[in-house]
């Protein structure tokens, strides 16, 4: 730092630590740490989902939470951001068809490949890379875990369930060979489920074993974060990675001095490590 900070004005103050204090409650309620992430971004998202529900004083706002778990979900819901889709950025899942899975393939050890979807959301990731195995390999034992911070969303990637808007960007060719109409959604197939097992689990804290993957994706999950949080982040996924797996990110994002992760770029937002 260059200068001294001005003093911050005591309303100033006082709505840091109305939003501190904020945070740090829903944090005991939830377990989900807000103050990981950007500051401005988060905190007017806040605001005027609170102002919206009918209260501006942040610290009414979290009794309100503590009492109200309906309350609690819609406000989840606001701050997690679970958007989602099946074959979400079509131009990374064309990548991923043609090079990377069959490279992934052909070099499995004992015919099997373990993938990691961090951020799973409510699975449409995870789904959409078990069809993408079975198209292209019957015989290749593929293992694919989600995992993703929202116990709500964990239970719905179980289910397998996806809706008309969920499934936009799917081929109907596709989606009606590996999903069954049901209703006004889209059912995952037996096959499908059986290769992906979701948990629940927090990204910022979790230690991955080491190695323990051939294919990492963390899309659209890291753009919230502070730099500091996210390159930590990166850092102890890319440890997940075997020698010669790849690392996918969402096409907003970056990875900070990936040569020092040992990665390199091959494709748009997609690393293999050396």
């Amino acid at each position: 730092m260059t200068a001294t900070a001005p003093r911050p004005s005591s309303a100033a103050a006082t709505a840091k630590d109305d939003y501190t204090s904020f945070c740090e409650g829903i944090r005991a309620l939830t377990s989900i740490d807000l103050l990981q992430y950007k500051r401005g971004q988060m905190e007017r998202r806040i605001r005027s989902f609170a102002q919206r529900r009918g209260e501006s004083d942040l610290t009414v706002y979290l009794g309100l939470l503590r009492r109200d778990r309906g309350e609690l979900e819609e406000f989840l819901d606001r701050v997690t951001i679970n958007v989602s889709q099946l074959w979400r950025n079509p131009e990374q899942w064309t990548v991923l068809e043609r090079e990377i899975l069959p490279e992934l393939i052909a070099r499995s050890s004992a015919g099997r490949v373990r993938a990691w979807s961090a951020g799973c959301s409510y699975g449409a990731e995870a789904y959409t890379l078990a069809a993408l195995f079975r198209q292209l390999d019957q015989r290749t034992r593929a293992e694919i875990v989600g995992t993703d911070i929202d116990r709500r969303m964990v239970e719905r990637a179980k289910l397998g369930r996806f809706s008309d808007e969920d499934a936009r960007s799917a081929s109907r060719t596709v989606l009606e060979r590996w999903f069954a109409r049901d209703g006004d959604e889209w059912q995952a197939s037996r096959e499908l489920r059986a290769l992906t097992r979701f948990e629940v689990g927090d990204l910022l804290r979790v230690q991955p074993r080491r190695e323990a993957y051939d294919l990492v994706l963390c899309r659209n999950t890291v753009i919230y974060f502070t730099e500091d949080v996210r390159d930590a982040l990166h850092e102890r996924l890319v440890t997940s990675i075997r020698p010669g797996g790849y690392f996918v990110i969402g096409s907003t994002e970056r990875v900070s001095r990936p040569r020092e992760l040992g990665l390199v770029s091959t494709h748009p937002f997609t690393y293999r490590k050396s």
